[in-house]
């Protein structure tokens, strides 16, 4: 994280969901570094429930209004997701930092105005805007590191305590944000990565929190994770989440299975047998760098977003070079298949570095494309 634009001291709340933060923001900061991502989350959410949650210029006029007079308060929380990148916790001092950050998926800056995405009380901020005093602090709920899964759930949730909201619309709402889709099976898999004793992963996927200052274990956020698995599963996951959602069947077509080879796995609710087939192929990739897995060293990348992302992207190619038809009965590869063709990759350990792959997407290319070329698939 850059320079931190904002300290907040805060309150560390921990439910089924995951970490989150509680604290009191100014008013004038909170505008500073929110923007309403709302369309993004109705882009993916509209083709289901026709959800409309933009902006009313009467609504905003109104609040605008309300907060000038002597007695205005909005005792209830402004929920907002943050990048990991953009947030640090500091455990001695209760402080949450935020601050510019990096996109992981994209290696482009995160503008202070992009800061924080505004999941509820857009509104209340616009109506914020122009008021000219000290004395107006907001309680907000900060999410760090929720993929689109855990937005859309928050989403819903939180609008569920709300009685001006078509009640009826918005268990449909929560309905979907549950409901079997792409994206959710990807969530669940890194969920269990993340989980389970048998996981080379194991404690280093991010959920919703941020990794503390001094504590080095966390090195991947979980929508890193999820953005890269969904495309070995569907190639059109909006169109697979819509199909679910409305209670129909999705189909696997073998003439797509070089383009998403895990599709038949997940047509046939095998999100166990995916978990399973990510901890062989990790595992094997751990055992043949051990040390290189475990560093947590800045500048060593093996277990980080740009090793990660390389790996993920050389697993289709492995994948493929083992299982190149689709088998029923043979989808799952064992660790000692995959560790033959790492076995044939020239890479050394120590060789999993900054210089070698520099930050961003230029390295990640680099390291899958040497990983391609010496394992010669």
């Amino acid at each position: 994280m850059k320079t931190s634009l904002v300290k907040i001291p805060v309150v560390l709340v921990r439910q089924p969901i995951g970490d989150f933060y509680v604290g009191a923001m100014h008013y004038r900061d909170l505008i500073e570094i929110s923007s309403s991502d709302m369309r993004r989350i109705e882009s993916d959410l509209d083709r289901y429930v026709g959800i409309q949650r933009k902006l009313s210029p009467d609504r905003v006029h109104e609040i605008n209004a309300f907060v000038k007079t002597i007695d205005a308060t909005f005792p209830t929380s402004i929920v907002l997701s943050v990048e990991g990148s953009c947030a640090e916790y500091d455990e001695k001092t209760g402080l949450l930092h935020l601050g510019e950050g990096i996109d992981e998926d994209t290696g482009e800056a995160i503008a202070k105005e992009k800061i924080a995405n505004i999941l509820d009380g857009q509104h209340r901020i616009e109506g914020l805007k122009g008021l000219d005093t000290d004395r107006f602090d907001l309680p907000v709920s900060i999410f760090v590191n929720a993929d689109m899964a855990d937005q859309s759930y928050i989403f819903a949730t939180v609008n569920l305590a709300q009685t001006k909201v078509n009640r009826s619309l918005v268990y449909d709402l929560l309905d979907y944000s549950r409901a079997r889709s792409p994206q959710r099976s990807a969530h669940d898999v890194a969920v269990a990565l993340d989980r389970s004793t048998k996981s080379p992963l194991k404690m280093m996927i991010k959920r919703l929190g941020t990794a503390t200052r001094g504590r080095t274990g966390e090195t991947l956020a979980q929508a890193t994770v999820v953005g890269s698995l969904v495309p070995l599963i569907s190639s059109k996951p909006l169109d697979d989440r819509d199909l679910l959602a409305r209670g129909k069947k999705v189909k696997f077509v073998h003439s797509e299975y070089s383009k998403t080879p895990l599709r038949p796995m997940w047509v046939a609710e095998g999100d166990t047998d995916i978990t399973k087939l990510f901890i062989a192929y990790f595992s094997a990739i751990s055992e043949k760098w051990p040390r290189s897995w475990a560093s947590r060293d800045p500048g060593d990348i093996l277990s980080r977003t740009n090793g990660f992302r390389a790996f993920m992207r050389f697993f289709k190619n492995s994948y493929l070079h083992l299982r190149p038809e689709f088998e029923p009965g043979r989808a799952l590869v064992s660790e000692q298949e995959f560790r033959k063709i790492l076995d044939r990759t020239n890479l050394k350990e120590g060789d999993f570095n900054t210089v070698e792959f520099p930050p961003g997407t230029s390295g990640e290319k680099r390291l899958y494309d040497r990983l391609r070329a010496s394992a010669r698939i």
